[in-house]
């Protein structure tokens, strides 16, 4: 009876504790959302209005709809229109998502089955990521300069595809690595080539850890906002950039419209991670069970 008990009680406790969690990480995206549906003067009230009773899409209405030149005066002067900034965002991370990963499942898979990196080298792979992009920032804007790629959409999806790579391999080699070798040689048997072994055998059963790896690096690249920010000006804007130059606004902070853009910020991923949400499930999943 007692051990019953005290397996109730941290059952209890446990499940306390992750009520507590998701509280403190969901309160920030409710605020957000709440926000973006406040008027004006209840942006600053105290006590804080947890949700408006007189709810608007005025600021929706101001940052997706009614963007206008007199609107643009009182931004920074290298605001876009939101739709050019979501465009922009849409092209350089799905571009650079799709060429990350499908070089580094290329490479994963060579890595898995031939050796082509040794461990020493993998993780001197993965050391790049570990590099503070603020340390590169000087001398890549300076390269960037002499290529002409500065302020390019072309510029923003190398160095996404660059600093991306080293997650795409290590977690796609994981993967890959689960499938057994005989599948492979029983394809080869029946005479299929390497590359058509590849596509029909090990593509269909890594197909969940390639999305998991997507979505994720998808992520990372959607929200970048350092390398945006030094390495575009006014041509090539990113979302995260447009959303930060709410701050100097000659309004002040203008709350309701950046919680607005915000929205528009988080919603594709959020929509996205819904679709796929099985295979996200079992791409997470993958390789957790040793054979």
């Amino acid at each position: 009876m007692k051990r019953r008990t005290r397996h109730k009680l941290a059952t209890a406790a446990r499940f306390t504790l992750l009520g507590l969690w998701f509280l403190i990480v969901a309160f920030p995206m409710y605020w957000i959302f709440a926000t973006s549906f406040k008027p004006d003067h209840e942006w600053f009230a105290w006590p804080p209005v947890y949700w408006s009773g007189t709810p608007t899409l005025d600021n929706y209405r101001t940052v997706w709809t009614s963007y206008t030149a007199a609107l643009a005066t009182q931004m920074a002067e290298s605001m876009q229109k939101p739709w050019e900034a979501l465009g922009n965002s849409l092209i350089i991370s799905l571009t650079a998502t799709t060429l990350s990963v499908t070089f580094g499942t290329l490479l994963a898979y060579g890595v898995s089955r031939y050796q082509i990196l040794s461990e020493k080298r993998m993780f001197n792979l993965l050391m790049l990521r570990m590099i503070p992009p603020i340390v590169v920032a000087a001398p890549l804007t300076l390269y960037y300069s002499t290529l002409h790629l500065l302020d390019t959409v072309t510029g923003l999806v190398i160095v996404y595809v660059i600093t991306t790579l080293p997650y795409a391999v290590w977690m796609t080699k994981s993967f890959v690595d689960e499938v057994p070798r005989e599948m492979e040689q029983a394809a080869e048997l029946l005479g299929a080539s390497r590359w058509r072994t590849v596509w029909e055998v090990i593509f269909p059963l890594v197909r969940s850890g390639v999305l998991a790896t997507f979505l994720f690096i998808l992520i990372l690249t959607w929200s970048e906002y350092l390398m945006a920010l030094i390495l575009s000006k006014t041509d090539v804007v990113t979302l995260p950039v447009q959303l930060s130059k709410y701050e100097g606004t000659t309004e002040g902070r203008v709350y309701g419209r950046q919680a607005a853009l915000a929205v528009g910020v988080t919603l594709p991923l959020i929509i996205i991670g819904c679709s796929i949400r099985k295979h996200l499930v079992r791409g997470f999943s993958f390789g957790m069970v040793k054979r």
